[in-house]
């Protein structure tokens, strides 16, 4: 999640202790459970056994360069950051929201405990920064890709898939700053990649150099440099 804007509220919400760890406790709605990010989960090590090969890799260019360097910039869950981490790359994770980024650190130090050799290794080869990606500069690079996820504005028709969305929808609001964001980062990096919903217009209205298109979502290629 890129920018709390006043669609979202961190009253309500607060960190509480579970067995594994720190979880978002939605207070408002006592009906959700409190959200625990595991990157040890078995849809995170789906993710990973998928490869390089996958839309995701592709989109940041691991095909071309493994142990690329990768901005990601709308940190949010971290999901695709660690994919990201555990196929090889050096991930920057940036995320404002103060309350996710400690959910995302007490994923960090987790997954460093864990018995498995490549969840640690991502987990070393990932790099929180909790601070607004608008003010991310070249130093903190250099980035050979920038990734964004921004959070698709609420129209009011579209129900989010999963209650985690939801929750963290009603934390952060949604990123209302994606087009200048996406400007921003295409200073700091020679490939940008954007995820988008299949049939959402691309961001800022800007054309991409190039598409990789899924069943469920896309990823827009920005590129200074061929691919």
């Amino acid at each position: 999640m890129q920018n709390q804007t006043p669609g979202g509220d961190a009253r309500g919400f607060s960190l509480v202790p579970v067995e594994d760890g720190l979880a978002l406790q939605a207070e408002h709605r006592p009906d959700w459970k409190p959200l625990l990010i595991d990157w040890a989960s078995v849809e995170q090590r789906s993710r990973i056994r998928a490869g390089r090969k996958q839309l995701l890799g592709r989109a940041a260019g691991l095909h071309l360069k493994r142990d690329a360097c990768v901005l990601d910039a709308t940190g949010g869950l971290g999901r695709d950051a660690f994919t990201l981490a555990a196929l090889g790359a050096h991930v920057v994770l940036v995320e404002r929201q103060p309350l996710v980024v400690e959910l995302l650190r007490d994923a960090q130090r987790r997954a460093r405990l864990l018995p498995d050799p490549l969840l640690v290794e991502a987990a070393d080869r990932l790099r929180i920064v909790g601070s607004d990606a608008l003010d991310v500069g070249i130093a903190q690079g250099p980035f050979d890709v920038a990734y964004l996820d921004p959070m698709y504005p609420d129209d009011g028709k579209t129900a989010l898939p999963q209650k985690e969305m939801q929750m963290l929808r009603d934390l952060a609001g949604d990123d209302l700053d994606a087009d200048r964001l996406l400007a921003h980062v295409r200073t700091l990096a020679p490939r940008v990649a954007v995820k988008r919903p299949v049939k959402a217009p691309p961001l800022a209205g800007m054309k991409p150099n190039t598409t990789l298109e899924g069943t469920q979502a896309r990823f827009d290629l920005y590129l200074s440099t061929p691919a």
